[in-house]
């Protein structure tokens, strides 16, 4: 019922500003390569921790953004798919062409088992019941979130995500030949270490596991919204996916305005 609204319907669109935030991350890391090509391996993983793997979070979250076409617009599909592989390229490893690939299906089929590829499988829920079982499941995040949607939903490869692997491992090269093996370390490390047991991954917790039943999703409105591309705003984005991450605050005050409107009167 809310899209007879033109409060919402204006923030559809695309985000003119998303191009050059995630410019500047994608250089910011390309600069840290240099800087860290000459370090020890102990302090290269640990500003992979601190401050790598803060930047490859939100670069992942920049891909979410712009899977739903919102750095281009819509009628420039194909500009977000090739921008999201430049945005790939901290990351270390192709990543890009596959989410968003089942990522349509994680907003299609909500929930739904064999469908949606963000649920832990009922092995997973089995196995991981412990205090000390989760905690391991929290390290190993990144290697389920990486090898599920093969086991739970496998789907061709198409030849965006070959562009995507080819485009990558050529960078990952042209870093290697020039700084070496560290800056590529850094950089993996920091999206692997940044998925897993890192304060930035809880939102993967608030948004998709079930606290209370019947309740798919969650919303966060605390401050780690400001660098994660207000990815806390969950239910927000699953109602309004076209809406870009910077207006979703909006989106929320507009929400407790319209209720606000209609108990009162």
């Amino acid at each position: 019922m809310f899209w007879q609204y033109p409060e919402i319907k204006f923030l559809m669109g695309h985000d003119p500003q998303l191009k050059w935030v995630v410019s500047g991350m994608v250089l910011t890391q390309l600069l840290a390569c240099y800087m860290v090509h000459e370090l020890s391996w102990k302090w290269v993983l640990f500003w992979a921790y601190a401050f790598g793997g803060c930047i490859n979070h939100s670069l992942t979250l920049a891909i979410h953004d712009i899977s739903h076409n919102v750095a281009f617009g819509t009628k420039r599909a194909l500009w977000n798919r090739w921008f999201a592989m430049f945005a790939n390229l901290p990351i270390g490893l192709p990543y890009s062409a596959s989410f968003k690939k089942y990522h349509i299906d994680h907003h299609r089929y909500l929930g739904g088992d064999g469908l949606d590829v963000d649920i832990p499988t009922d092995l997973e829920g089995w196995f991981f019941c412990t205090p000390a079982r989760k905690v391991l499941w929290l390290f190993l995040q990144p290697l389920f979130y990486a090898l599920r949607p093969l086991v739970v939903n496998p789907k061709p490869v198409t030849r965006l995500e070959m562009l995507n692997a080819v485009v990558q491992f050529v960078v990952d090269i042209i870093i290697y030949y020039f700084w070496g093996l560290k800056p590529i370390v850094y950089l993996i490390a920091g999206s692997i270490l940044c998925m897993g047991l890192h304060p930035i991954s809880g939102h993967f917790i608030a948004e998709h596991y079930m606290f209370m039943k019947g309740h798919e999703t969650y919303s966060y409105y605390g401050p780690l919204n400001l660098i994660t591309f207000n990815v806390g705003y969950h239910m927000e984005h699953h109602d309004f996916p076209s809406i870009p991450g910077s207006k979703l605050p909006e989106v929320r005050d507009w929400l407790y305005s319209f209720v606000f409107r209609n108990t009162w009167y």
